[in-house]
């Protein structure tokens, strides 16, 4: 039997009252009106996915608790990914209590630095969470455009032992291009041996429809980039099942990359985000 795990999920709840939205947000933007482990479950088991790393939902800004309680309530099946304030008071401490209830990795990206995505990583709170990610092999996990790679390659190259995610193919093809030189930019930064990348959110990218095979070009290289034991399938749910099928992406990667083998599959589907988010 499958056992795969999805790499990026986003879960939220309708009850406002006991998890109230961020300043900013109503329930307006909440949409679907909920996504709870409950219903991710309808789409992920069917497809042999047993186990997911959360994502910390952006509706609930630096509040993790949501996430924190859904994987104390089924801790066999997520981990998290936090967010928070890199301008904040002591990030460090913030970061190693999260890693404390099995937080893996921090959602960083220019918003929150407040700075254009050429000087995004200069808060010193960035530097700080960078220092902390390497001593404790915390993930910094990069919500970004190829603009924002040149700023990130600065930081890889002055911390060198800190694990870096890249989500969503770094939003290649959101536009419904996919540019040469950006993917060439994206697999320029495998030179960094702790980078890896999810292949995922593929409802958002390119022609963005099922098979999306017009996507494996540009996925090719990127495994080729970096090898498929830095790579990680995600699904980006609960987006991609809004007018798609969870099935469609999995499949993606499962039956339709005919490049990969049958070992790079098992890579992207279970064995990468496992050695990194499930490690005991």
């Amino acid at each position: 039997m499958a056992r795969y795990i999805d790499a990026h999920v986003h879960v939220w709840t309708a009850d406002t009252s006991h998890y109230p939205l961020a300043a900013g947000y109503t329930k307006d933007d909440m949409k679907p009106s909920s996504f709870t482990p409950e219903e991710l479950f309808r789409h992920c088991k069917p497809a042999g996915v047993d186990r997911v790393n959360l994502i910390q939902m952006s509706f609930y800004g630096f509040d993790n608790r949501y996430m924190l309680d859904m994987m104390a309530l089924y801790p066999d099946v997520f981990v998290g990914t936090a967010i928070i304030d890199p301008h904040g008071e002591d990030p460090e401490r913030a970061m190693r209590e999260l890693a404390g209830k099995r937080v893996r990795a921090f959602r960083i990206h220019p918003r929150l630095s407040r700075l254009p995505p050429a000087r995004w990583l200069e808060p010193p709170g960035y530097l700080k969470m960078f220092a902390v990610g390497a001593k404790h092999n915390l993930a910094m996990s990069c919500l970004i455009d190829p603009d924002a790679l040149p700023e990130l390659d600065r930081m890889c190259r002055r911390f060198p032992d800190t694990p870096v995610i890249i989500d969503h193919l770094c939003r290649i093809g959101a536009d419904g291009t996919i540019a040469d030189k950006d993917v060439d930019a994206l697999c320029g930064m495998a030179r960094h041996s702790r980078v890896m990348v999810k292949v995922g959110a593929f409802y958002a990218l390119g022609k963005k429809e099922p098979p999306y095979t017009d996507l494996a070009p540009m996925i090719r290289k990127v495994v080729q980039a970096f090898g498929a034991k830095r790579c990680m399938w995600e699904s980006d749910c609960p987006f991609q099942v809004v007018k798609h099928r969870y099935q469609d992406s999995i499949d993606l990667v499962r039956t339709r990359l005919e490049f990969l083998s049958d070992e790079d599959r098992n890579w992207l589907l279970q064995r990468t985000a496992e050695e990194f988010f499930f490690r005991k």
